[in-house]
């Protein structure tokens, strides 16, 4: 059993080497992408001066919509941290093509230019570990070298399922090959619980887009291209905000949607108190109908069953903010964990090599006598 293990293993690390190192390695940077933005960009992505008083969401859509009259904004991020910009979505009239502009939430000041979604730095590395830059067509590898990076965790956790006998030991000045071993247990058992977890909630955002697209386009129709305002323009996203923190106790929007497409519903995302570390800003929602602002229904987290609840985890689970810094530089660590395991992982396969072929020698002796008599 060992053995079989062993070997399967070993052929799924060397199968899925590189796109794994891309995954791990772009996926450890991009816990700390607003901090890396923040040096890179500071003047787009954090507000010259945090006021009391943010201006009115029909301001700033006004905003947008004059200075970007041929585009419709299609999503808003309303993040928590008050020195942070605002963050709108837009696509452009005649493409199905999404972009974001960076305003000031306290002045309409617009702080970045319309870019798309992979223009800066960080977004570009955000795409290359979602998708390795194939747009949907990458969901598909993304997600086997996820799978994977859940196998390998689970056949290295079977295999030094010991691990607490020798668990720090490094046997310095033993054999090159034992000491890598070592080193190789060693931090495998430790990053392998937080792999597991950001290989499976990763596996699940591409295995759910993908059954979404399949199911989207099944008549063979490309992504929708905008054409116009899918929205009521007579709608005020001020009076529809003020309703929607009326409607769940606590509520606090963080993320709006406007419709991309036809019958999609203007939707606001937020927090509410729940003491659950793991819930996201997200949990809870509000729902209008985009043409005539009627209310359509809502989500209030806290009421939600275990499902919802866990599903709504991943989030939180996967970027690892959920204890704050501490979380994070772990998770960060751990994603950077799969470099070292590469390294001795290849080293041992490297050192072992004497032994395999003295062991096919062995064999084809073996097979040669058996003929021979």
């Amino acid at each position: 059993m060992n053995k079989w293990l062993f070997k399967l293993h070993s052929w799924l690390a060397l199968a899925v080497f590189l796109p794994l190192l891309v995954i791990c390695v772009t996926g450890s940077i991009l816990v700390f992408k607003h901090e890396i933005d923040g040096l890179l960009m500071p003047d787009k992505v954090r507000v010259a001066e945090v006021r009391s008083q943010r201006l009115p969401l029909d301001s700033l859509l006004a905003r947008v919509n004059t200075r970007y009259p041929g585009h419709e904004a299609v999503g808003w991020a309303l993040f928590r941290d008050p020195g942070r910009s605002d963050l709108v979505y837009l696509m452009e009239r005649g493409t199905s093509d999404w972009s974001y502009t960076l305003l000031d939430q306290y002045t309409g000041d617009i702080l970045a230019p319309v870019r798309s979604t992979t223009h800066y730095l960080t977004d570009w590395l955000l795409e290359l570990h979602f998708t390795f830059l194939l747009a949907d067509a990458g969901l598909i590898p993304a997600t086997v070298v996820a799978v994977v990076l859940c196998l390998l965790g689970i056949t290295g956790l079977i295999l030094h399922r010991k691990f607490w006998k020798n668990f720090f030991t490094l046997r310095w000045k033993s054999r090159l090959i034992v000491y890598f071993s070592d080193l190789h247990k060693m931090v495998g058992v430790i990053a392998s619980p937080i792999l597991l977890v950001a290989g499976f909630t990763g596996a699940w955002w591409n295995v759910s887009e993908v059954l979404h697209e399949m199911e989207a386009h099944a008549d063979g129709a490309g992504h929708y291209v905008m054409t116009g305002r899918l929205y009521n323009d007579g709608l005020s996203l001020s009076a529809l905000a003020a309703d929607a923190r009326s409607r769940i106790d606590g509520f606090q929007p963080t993320y709006i949607t406007l419709p991309y497409e036809p019958g999609v519903d203007i939707t606001f995302f937020g927090a509410v108190p729940t003491g659950n570390p793991l819930l996201s800003q997200y949990a809870s929602s509000v729902s209008y109908d985009a043409r005539s602002g009627q209310y359509r229904g809502a989500l209030d987290i806290r009421e939600a069953g275990f499902g919802a609840k866990a599903l709504d985890s991943y989030r939180r689970l996967h970027f690892g903010n959920f204890a704050g810094l501490a979380s994070r530089i772990l998770w960060c660590l751990a994603g950077l964990a799969p470099l070292l395991l590469a390294g001795t992982g290849l080293t041992l396969w490297w050192l072992r090599r004497p032994k395999r072929r003295a062991a096919k020698e062995k064999e084809k002796l073996r097979q040669r006598q058996l003929l021979a008599n």
